[in-house]
């Protein structure tokens, strides 16, 4: 019991100081890096959080269910990914009921798309400057 109690202690440690620290270059919209390049967007370029907002942009909106299928992951591991998108304010999250069934369901917003839109323009830059290389 011991052991996971440090490990919870730990991680409450971790996340207060992430919490306390200043936004670092990528993590905000727009910063350049040092090579004067913009960096990559933190938040899309997860993989689960990239996919979510792929699947989103391409479909008006999504259950959590479908989207848990789609990833492949588990509820906690989609819930704090789209928790992550909706506060930076790419996906909107709309919960209901279906009889006494809970239903979430996820679109992304004009921000999420631009974002997605910014990562992609980025990406396929990235990937021309190395094929010129």
């Amino acid at each position: 019991m011991a052991k996971h109690n440090t490990a919870r202690e730990a991680r409450r440690r971790r996340e207060s100081a992430d919490a306390a620290a200043p936004p670092q270059l990528g993590a905000v919209e727009g910063k350049a890096g040092a090579s004067g390049a913009p960096d990559l967007d933190r938040v899309i370029h997860e993989r689960v959080r990239l996919g979510m907002v792929s699947a989103l942009a391409v479909n008006e909106s999504l259950s959590f269910t479908d989207l848990k299928r789609l990833m492949n992951t588990t509820d906690g591991n989609l819930s704090v990914h789209a928790r992550r998108l909706e506060e930076a304010g790419y996906i909107a999250v709309a919960k209901s009921f279906e009889g006494r069934v809970p239903r979430t369901e996820f679109r992304l917003t004009a921000a999420g798309r631009r974002a997605l839109e910014r990562y992609l323009d980025h990406m396929e830059a990235l990937i021309r400057a190395t094929r010129e290389r």
